[in-house]
């Protein structure tokens, strides 16, 4: 009879771990850097690069950028690193980033007996990410130039957790990739006097 219980406790145990491998969530997958290393540097006319992180959230706003794979603040910054390389004797590069939400907003939901059997868009995330560049070469000479861009997504309400990070992370690269675009051309239209060979 003895033997029956310790059978009956290691089933018992055994049972346990096999349920909670099957409520194991999949492993987060894991996300390229946003990187600009591939493209060549802006080579400027000033001596040192700030970083300058100026807008807060919205009051009463849910921005979730903070949350995602990577902020669309962070991107942005590494962008600021990867393509803006001082190389004059004096002056500065402030590189301002001015907006870099992506605001929750929920959306209205199919009610009654048919919500029950139909999956909703029940979310979209609107991201908007903007910059400055100013610059000053220590000798009277000065430039700006801006930039804004904005994606909007809407998610199912059956997502999963990774799924959501995937769209996320989606939002942030394809914003950071028009902000290129955006202030490549603004940089090599207006800031030409400061562009060094």
């Amino acid at each position: 009879m003895p033997f029956e219980l310790d059978r009956r406790g290691v089933l018992l145990g055994l049972s346990a771990t096999a349920l909670a491998a099957c409520t194991t969530p999949p492993p987060a997958p894991r996300y390229p850097q946003l990187t600009f290393t591939h493209l060549p540097a802006f080579r400027l006319n000033a001596a040192r690069l700030d970083v300058v992180e100026a807008y807060a959230p919205a009051p009463g706003a849910r921005d979730v950028a903070a949350g995602m794979p990577v902020p669309p603040a962070e991107a942005a910054r590494r962008w600021a690193s990867d393509r803006l390389s001082p190389r004059g004797p004096a002056g500065e590069i402030v590189f301002t980033i001015t907006d870099a939400s992506v605001i929750e907003v929920p959306l209205k939901r199919t009610t009654g007996l048919r919500g029950v059997v139909t999956d909703d868009q029940s979310e979209r995330y609107d991201g908007h990410l903007a910059a400055r560049i100013n610059i000053s070469d220590g000798r009277g000479g000065r430039g700006e130039v801006k930039a804004e861009v904005s994606r909007s997504r809407t998610v199912a309400e059956n997502i999963s957790l990774n799924d959501r990070d995937r769209v996320w992370f989606e939002i942030t690269d394809e914003m950071i990739k028009d902000l290129d675009k955006e202030l490549d051309v603004a940089i090599r239209n207006f800031l030409q006097p400061f562009l060094l060979a």
